[in-house]
């Protein structure tokens, strides 16, 4: 073996060692005492027990919605949805970790950010059902609207950091006003060139945005490892992004990786590359089947790793989680699912007409045609009811 090819054998073994994830609980919700990990254990040594407590409820509650909007659709209350089912711990502990003035850019199942971030859940479904293109107001919550357009809002994040920047908002020394910015996307979303060129943007701009992707395995059909040869946080060291791979199924992981990325943002040391290891244990969106392309044995692997379970336990351990708790958190998300039902069976059906509605921000002579041309074909079934034709 030549030195070259043996200097590169060490460098991947070398590699291999900082592949497996940041833990800081295991699945089994003991605490993982690893000396590597020390710095993330002190950034949630200030979490207390109403804290931690808070994180499972979070976690309880959003897939508790997330349970009753998958039904909703199967009942026909939907035209569409996309499930969260087992990503809970990779999207609350990021988005707890978000400062108010922070700014989040979403895909389209980031609702567990959706909550941390102060919109109202039911609200979300209203894109689901076609009533507009995305019911809340971004400014309000720092939240964007959902992206449909794979990978695209990560140069729409890239581009907003680079402007906070420009505007003063990085590296003042006032913790509420220094800013950041997270984009949240997955596995499949890399394959993307927008991703990439996000990547070469922000480093080169030392922009403040935190580019995290959830790798939930599965692109749709397509796992990860048809996607890539290496792990996915790898590709930020080749465009000088501090990189970081960590267990996305451990909340108190997440937790702490997002808060050392998003501090490092907001004090000019320019962007970071999270890879969250998780996975998507219901359908892609609810017209796709997984069990098409996955084996049952590979699902209970995951469901053994279930992040609401892993938390329930270490508060258990701690002594910080009892049936009342349960009882009390059982009969919340009970209400949530509720007043879900009640709020998306009460949204009635928009106009076919709103379709022409604010597509774009004046006049356009193309959908003021084809908004005549339908007012004109919805008239003629009128007029036939009435006799006329």
């Amino acid at each position: 073996m030549t030195d070259l090819l043996h200097q590169a054998h060490l460098a991947h073994e070398s590699d291999a060692i900082d592949d497996v994830p940041l833990q800081l609980l295991a699945p089994d919700g003991s605490r993982v005492a690893d000396e590597r990990n020390a710095p993330y254990r002190a950034r949630i040594a200030d979490l207390d027990a109403d804290a931690l407590r808070g994180l499972l409820r979070d976690m309880v509650l959003v897939r508790a919605f997330d349970t009753e909007a998958t039904s909703l659709q199967r009942q026909g209350e939907l035209a569409l949805y996309a499930p969260l089912l087992g990503q809970e711990a990779a999207q609350i502990g990021s988005g707890r970790a978000l400062a108010p003035q922070d700014m989040a850019f979403p895909s389209y199942r980031e609702h567990g950010v959706a909550y941390t971030r102060g919109v109202d859940l039911p609200q979300v479904l209203q894109l689901f059902r076609g009533i507009d293109h995305g019911g809340w107001d971004s400014e309000a919550h720092n939240f964007h609207l959902y992206t449909l357009v794979i990978g695209s809002h990560a140069l729409h994040a890239t581009g907003y950091a680079m402007g906070v920047q420009r505007d003063g908002l990085v590296g003042t020394g006032d913790p509420a006003r220094d800013t950041a910015v997270i984009a949240y996307f997955g596995d499949g979303a890399t394959s993307q060139g927008d991703v990439s060129e996000a990547l070469g943007f922000a480093a080169v701009n030392n922009a403040p945005v935190v580019l995290f992707c959830q790798n939930n395995q599965w692109a749709i059909s397509v796992p990860t490892s048809k996607q890539t040869r290496v792990p996915i946080y790898r590709r930020g060291a080749g465009f000088g992004v501090p990189s970081i791979r960590v267990d996305g199924n451990d909340v108190l992981a997440v937790y702490a990786a997002t808060q050392e990325a998003l501090e490092r943002a907001r004090t000019g040391g320019g962007p970071t590359f999270i890879e969250a290891v998780t996975y998507r244990m219901g359908a892609h969106t609810t017209s796709d089947d997984p069990t098409r392309y996955r084996t049952s044995e590979e699902e209970q692997h995951w469901r053994d790793r279930d992040p609401i379970d892993r938390m329930r336990a270490h508060l258990v351990a701690e002594g910080l989680w009892d049936a009342e708790h349960q009882a009390a958190l059982d009969a919340e998300a009970a209400a949530l699912g509720e007043r879900v039902r009640t709020y998306v069976k009460g949204l009635g059906r928009p106009a076919a007409s709103s379709m022409f509605d604010h597509v774009y921000a004046t006049d356009h002579s193309l959908v003021t045609r084809e908004s005549a041309w339908f007012a004109d074909y919805e008239a003629s079934f009128a007029e036939t009811q009435g006799g006329h034709r």
